[in-house]
């Protein structure tokens, strides 16, 4: 009989079994479950709110004969080790393998590791422990608030638009982001500025840059045309001279190592990577990639985090390969970043499992994105253990009478942490100004003033959008991607040239969200429920105790909504359009892309059209009826019922005028004062009467 012991370790993922392989010996048998095993039916609700919340979990449909598999293996084993993800995700999977699986408490431990490296998972056998129910509970009572909120508030939504539509806590917030910002910009109007910009040259015939500033009483804001024609006139006419010269050194610190929200901010950015895309590589090159010469190798350290902290070894790693790579002077001590206050800070930052291990000696092993993620990991992990990078400044005020004009530039003295990270999203540095001295006279090679206008502020991006949500507290590290992916695939939100827009479904959720649950669904609240799942994972608060202080709000809530939205409910419209199959006279309908036109006699007809309202005003360029329509992602657009051969396209609705000044068509725009603009923004026509009213 053997007398060799057999241990069964069951990780998530089969590329994590395949990766873990290489590290434990022939006693060791690894498989996995592929994700959860057991979960909340689908079917109902799941959770007995009047047991006090007690959930109901089932076993996930499919995983029958997988489980008979491991219930096999678990037999045969005098040892189990749930080696799945070190998060609450991974310990709440591990925590249902042990019911699924009937485990026996003695011979089961929970380990987990931050890279899976050989030293990593062995020292994580060595620590085995037990299943830390602390983190369990904290993701069974977001589960719990997830499942209330979704399968309570959905009904309603599908009474008021008529369709299988879907709301969460968080992903509402997200949507309620987008719609706002939204509103800000159709309400905004834009104000006129003016700038003048001026080129001179010193006495040795060298010539800078430098932008107006104000008087000898200091900063000026130039809002129109003749005050700043009368400003370039003065100081032409008084002649300039250097006023003062300041030569200074600034130091430019690097940045910490990545976040699971830096680094998929940083990804959008810099390699247009959306942040579901961005999970799905960090979580290739954190499970294990083939590399040549090495065999499966887990390439970054755990890729859900919210430290910049890093490990000791780690840093005498990265240390050693500066040194040797670059010389002494580009790192002089050891880089303490700051984690944000808010962070739970459970696992290291982002990084290389190992320093020495460069993208460019495994780029052959890699698949272009694969290279491409894992170099920016590496870079952005290098530099931010090096030193700041130091540039000598000056900055000169010029003078013209009363008026100053002021200069700036800098230059590099020691590149230091830029060596490695210098990325295009950095605003390129000034340029270097000419010696010059207090006193001196210079040549005006041109004065020229500049008409601005205001713009609006910025659509959301999604690195934008990932890191508002970041900074207000809503959504964890685990929950970015996949609440941008759900605002996408219910069509509430639509991405276009990287930025969001709204659709017509989604401002009808968001209204209803707004209007009946603005006290629970708004980014204060979602973020107080982030706290209370934290203290939750630290021990400080019951589980139970989260959904006993949520649900009675929130079911007030729903019971006065439940009223209303019975009231509003929508009628189909009837529509003189007649169906060419059956004579009937068509209704207007609601789908995930909005209204469009079908047959009553559904479902013996079947025939549906678009719908295209009529906006009420006649075209500006040929005349013909301007017609409301939709973008393919939902996305609503005005334009002419004689395209293509007129090629009206406008996101505002136009009031079938053409504006006075430069000729293109005047909008409507605003939602709480409706004011009437030009479309050509480059114009920044907006009508008196509305200009004098705004002001």
């Amino acid at each position: 009989m053997s007398s060799k012991k057999k241990y069964l370790v069951i990780v998530e993922s089969p590329a994590k079994a395949k990766t873990l392989k290489k590290f434990l010996g022939p006693n060791y048998k690894i498989e996995a479950s592929v994700g959860h095993v057991r979960d909340l039916p689908k079917s109902e609700l799941g959770i007995n709110i009047e047991n006090d919340f007690e959930p109901k979990y089932i076993t996930i449909r499919g995983k029958g004969e997988l489980l008979a598999k491991l219930r096999k293996e678990v037999k045969t084993a005098d040892k189990v080790y749930l080696a799945t993800d070190p998060d609450r995700e991974g310990e709440a999977i591990s925590w249902h393998l042990v019911y699924a699986l009937k485990l026996d408490p003695a011979k089961t431990y929970r380990i987990t590791f931050n890279e899976i490296t050989k030293n990593a998972v062995k020292k994580s056998i060595k620590e085995a422990r037990e299943i830390d129910m602390n983190l369990v509970d904290a993701q069974q009572a977001r589960r719990a608030l997830d499942r209330i909120v979704g399968y309570q508030i959905s009904p309603l939504l599908w009474k008021k638009v008529k369709k299988g539509l879907s709301a969460g806590r968080v992903q509402s917030v997200a949507l309620r982001l987008i719609c706002d910002r939204e509103e800000e910009i159709e309400n905004f109007i834009p104000k006129e500025y003016w700038t003048i910009e001026s080129v001179f040259i010193t006495e040795h015939g060298k010539k800078f840059g430098a932008k107006f500033y104000g008087d000898l009483k200091g900063k000026m804001e130039l809002g129109t045309e003749e005050e700043t024609k009368k400003i370039v006139e003065e100081s032409l006419k008084a002649g300039f001279s250097v006023k003062s010269v300041k030569k200074g050194t600034r130091m430019k610190n690097p940045p910490a190592p990545f976040t699971t929200s830096t680094m998929q901010q940083e990804a959008s950015k810099l390699l247009n990577f959306a942040s579901q895309k961005t999970m799905r590589i960090a979580q290739q090159l954190y499970e294990g990639v083939d590399v040549k010469g090495e065999g499966t190798v887990g390439l970054v350290s755990y890729i859900r985090t919210d430290s910049v902290r890093i490990a000791d070894e780690a840093y005498e790693e990265v240390k050693e390969y500066i040194t040797e790579n670059y010389g002494e002077n580009y790192i002089k001590e050891r880089r303490q970043h700051k984690t944000d206050t808010r962070a739970q800070d459970a696992h290291e930052a982002i990084r290389p499992t190992s320093a020495l291990r460069t993208p460019d000696a495994i780029k052959d092993s890699l698949s272009r994105d694969q290279y491409r993620l894992y170099k920016l990991i590496w870079e952005r992990f290098v530099a931010s253990q090096m030193s700041a990078a130091e540039y000598t400044t000056m900055s000169s005020d010029i003078q013209a009478g009363d008026y100053i004009f002021r200069a700036s530039g800098s230059a590099i003295k020691f590149d230091g942490y830029l060596t490695v990270y210098k990325k295009n999203e950095e605003k390129a540095e000034e340029g270097s100004m000419p010696e010059i001295e207090a006193g001196e006279k210079l040549e005006a090679e041109s004065v020229t003033p500049n008409q601005h206008f205001t713009q609006p502020p910025a659509r959301y991006s999604e690195s934008m959008l990932i890191k508002t949500l970041e900074e207000i507290g809503v959504g964890r590290p685990s929950t970015y991607a996949p609440t941008i992916t759900t605002i996408q695939q219910r069509n509430y939100v639509t991405k276009e040239n990287k930025v969001f827009y709204t659709t017509e479904l989604g401002e009808i959720v968001n209204e209803i969200m707004k209007n009946n649950f603005g006290e629970v669904i708004n980014k204060e609240f979602t973020a107080d429920m982030e706290s209370a799942l934290d203290k939750v994972e630290s021990g400080e608060m019951e589980w139970k105790d989260v959904l006993r202080n949520f649900y009675p709000l929130f079911k007030h809530l729903l019971d006065e909504a439940e009223s209303k939205v019975e009231n509003v409910e929508i009628p189909d419209v009837v529509t003189d359009v007649i169906c060419e199959e059956c004579g009937r006279n068509m209704v207007i309908k609601y789908g995930r892309y909005g209204k469009f036109l079908a047959c009553p006699g559904f479902p013996e007809c079947r025939n549906t059209k678009p719908l295209y309202e009529e906006a009420g005003v006649n075209c500006p360029v040929c005349g013909g009826k301007v017609l409301i329509k939709k973008t393919k992602k939902g996305r609503k657009y005005y334009g002419c019922e004689n395209n293509p051969e007129c090629s009206l396209m406008l996101w505002n609705k136009p009031t079938g005028e053409k504006c006075p000044k430069c000729g293109a068509p005047l909008v409507e725009k605003g939602t709480k004062k409706v004011r009437i603009c030009c479309s050509n923004t480059e114009c920044g026509y907006v009508a008196e009467d509305e200009k004098a009213e705004a002001n």
